[in-house]
This record gives structure tokens, C-alpha cells and sequence, in this order.
């Protein structure tokens, strides 16, 4: 008979449609006092893993402390969740290595995926974008490089625990 927890465990599509449907992931990565630093951002995922698997991306700025962070040791743990009520939880954690870029080409186009996603209708006016080119200066790119996956969807128990 197979564990409960075998049976809340996401496949990978159900995973790469959750993490879609998602706004937001809290990115924890290491601080330097030792204490783990959780901070919210928003992302896509791009198709740039093994065997075009879907990988989180995100941007922030060159000089938070996220970057900093990640400079000095680039693991980080992701955690997206949804559900309020006990059975209908459901989520992933990602262990993750993550590869900073600081290529305009590569943060820039990013950047504006990332608003896109957010935009009323997906599409960002021109204007926005050219804002967002400019924001890229300032601004880092975050690969998520998946090393390990939790997940979990408690619809699948239908309500029996």
C-alpha cells in the first residue's frame, strides 16, 4: 500500500501547471548571520532545464540582500503553496543552485517577461517595456537550478487523512 504521502506527490506536469498557474515564491537562501532570509518574488518559468524541463527565473536588485546572499553560497529553497484549508494544500519546494546573471541581454528580456505575466492581458505597452529595459541595470537575473523537489496536493486524500 503506498504512503500518503506517495499519494499527495505532484507529477511533473502537475507541477510545471501549478508553479504556471502561481504569482508568487518565497526564496529562501542562506544569510550571513546563519539564519535562513525568506523573501517573496515574482517569476516565470522558462523551459531551460534537463531535457527542456521548466525552471524558475526571477529578477531582483544587483545589491539586495538576496544577492548578496546568493553570491556568497547559491543554494536557495523555493516554497509556492496554495490552499486554505487543510485539504486543499498544495505546493512544491524546490532545493535549488542558483546561477545569477548579470547580462543586460538576459536580464532585460526577463524582466519584462516577468511584468508581462502580471500585466493586465499579458502584453506589456511599449512604454513599459522600454521602463523595464532600464530597470535591467540595476538588476540581476535568478536561474533556479532544481536539485531536489518536494510536493504536495492534499486534494488528492479527498478529504480522508
Amino acid at each position: 500500500m503506498a504512503s500518503k504521502r506517495d499519494l499527495i506527490k505532484l507529477t511533473d506536469e502537475e507541477v510545471s501547471a501549478f508553479l504556471a498557474e502561481q504569482k508568487t515564491v518565497i526564496v529562501a537562501s542562506n544569510g550571513h548571520r546563519g539564519w535562513p532570509h525568506l523573501m517573496p518574488l515574482w517569476f516565470v518559468l522558462r523551459p531551460t532545464g534537463p531535457g527542456g524541463a521548466d525552471e524558475v527565473w526571477a529578477w531582483t536588485f544587483a545589491k539586495s540582500q538576496k544577492t548578496k546572499n546568493l553570491e556568497r553560497d547559491p543554494r536557495a529553497t523555493l516554497q509556492v503553496e496554495d490552499g486554505e484549508e487543510y485539504q486543499l494544500l498544495r505546493g512544491v519546494m524546490l532545493e535549488t543552485e542558483v546561477v545569477i546573471h548579470r547580462d543586460i541581454d538576459t536580464v532585460a528580456p526577463l524582466g519584462i517577461d516577468i511584468m508581462g505575466k502580471y500585466a493586465p492581458g499579458g502584453d506589456l505597452p511599449d512604454e513599459a517595456k522600454a521602463m523595464f529595459r532600464k530597470q535591467a541595470e540595476k538588476r540581476v537575473g535568478l536561474q533556479f537550478v532544481e536539485t531536489r523537489r518536494t510536493s504536495w496536493d492534499h486534494r488528492k486524500l479527498g478529504g480522508v487523512y
